[in-house]
């Protein structure tokens, strides 16, 4: 069973963080420049999510150069980009102020990305449960943007929501020297995998036919084609991801990917009331606080929590007891420990979570 989300209503135009103002002058200037460089409004895509009576479309609209199509200068841009160093991701030119159009079987939308350049928005539709693809284009670019998108069966009962840092792939957020190297710095071919990571989020899904598979994270949308070529490279089950804008926002300098995890669960909570949620993530930053809230919130939304342990070995609570016993005690559904996919797939093969 699925919920259609609400629309939002209007409302007063909120007052602009100074940084925010700063921030939207820049890129003005930085597209400007870019424009006259012959520079195009550009899409890329992201793979949305639904249900059979409507889909939420995400992507990002940048400025960028477009070779042409089968000429050298597109091989090279392409080789270039799937060896991209992670800094580079941030210095796109977001765009704002263009339509975007939006083709989903014979049916159009036209809408705009906010100030980041992102395209967040719900569409009505008719789609059976499965794979879908839509089609997304500008009127200043001649190409047109291929979206997948997943529809989930409203029988569905079972889904999945993992973390990325630290948790599918090594980051090392909490070192942060060590982090930034590896998200600025370092080739996205030289990321490594957490180990059993891949094997057991494909068993979870072959194991539960239709389930779909969320990727949250607090990690901007600057990287969501880095991630999602990672996710495929590694053969890591397919679904969308759900990452934040990068830089201030409309009333502070810096976004809160705290609190853009924990609106993300609620929303995909109201979204899919029918659903049990296995959440997937790791002990080294706010997972298990968001986790715990959200559980203790929605008990009947959630099958299981399963930690990734960054130390290796599980810390004890007073009284002798694991972080797993204690956090399944207040929370009602069982948690998992362990320092890899591995070890979480036997707990949860104990747990009868996986065969």
């Amino acid at each position: 069973m699925t919920a259609t989300p609400d629309k939002r209503g209007a409302a007063v135009e909120p007052i602009m963080h100074r940084a925010a103002r700063i921030e939207d002058a820049f890129h003005e200037f930085r597209a400007r420049r870019a424009r006259k460089r012959g520079y195009l409004a550009t899409v890329l895509p992201y793979t949305g999510y639904g249900a059979p009576t409507w889909v939420r479309i995400l992507g990002r609209v940048v400025l960028a150069k477009e070779p042409k199509p089968g000429s050298r200068a597109e091989r090279k841009h392409r080789k270039r980009e799937e060896s991209i160093r992670g800094w580079r991701s941030f210095v796109s030119v977001p765009v704002s102020d263009v339509a975007v159009v939006i083709e989903i079987e014979g049916e159009t939308h036209t809408v705009r990305p906010d100030r980041g350049g992102v395209i967040d928005t719900v569409v009505p539709v008719q789609l059976a449960p499965g794979w879908h693809t839509v089609r997304m284009s500008t009127v200043e670019s001649a190409r047109v943007f291929e979206a997948p998108i997943y529809i989930v069966d409203p029988k569905a009962t079972f889904g999945i929501i993992s973390d990325v840092d630290d948790t599918v792939m090594v980051t090392a957020l909490p070192r942060p020297l060590l982090a930034a190297w590896n998200t600025f710095v370092l080739d996205e071919h030289a990321r490594v995998p957490t180990p059993g990571m891949a094997v057991l989020l494909e068993r979870l899904a072959s194991t539960h036919p239709g389930t779909p598979v969320v990727y949250l994270s607090t990690g901007a949308w600057n990287v969501a084609p880095t991630l999602r070529r990672f996710l495929s490279r590694n053969l890591f089950p397919s679904g969308p991801l759900l990452l934040t804008d990068w830089g201030p926002t409309h009333d502070r300098i810096f976004r809160s990917g705290r609190e853009h995890k924990r609106t993300s669960l609620e929303r995909l909570a109201a979204e899919f009331p029918g659903l049990k949620w296995l959440l997937i993530g790791d002990d080294g930053q706010h997972d298990e606080l968001l986790y715990g809230e959200f559980t203790t919130a929605h008990p009947d939304n959630v099958t299981g929590v399963a930690i990734r342990q960054l130390s290796g070995q599980e810390a004890v609570l007073a009284g002798g007891r694991s972080k797993a016993e204690k956090h399944s005690e207040l929370s009602g559904v069982p948690w998992v420990y362990a320092p890899d996919g591995a070890g979480l797939s036997e707990q949860l093969s104990d747990l009868g979570i996986l065969p």
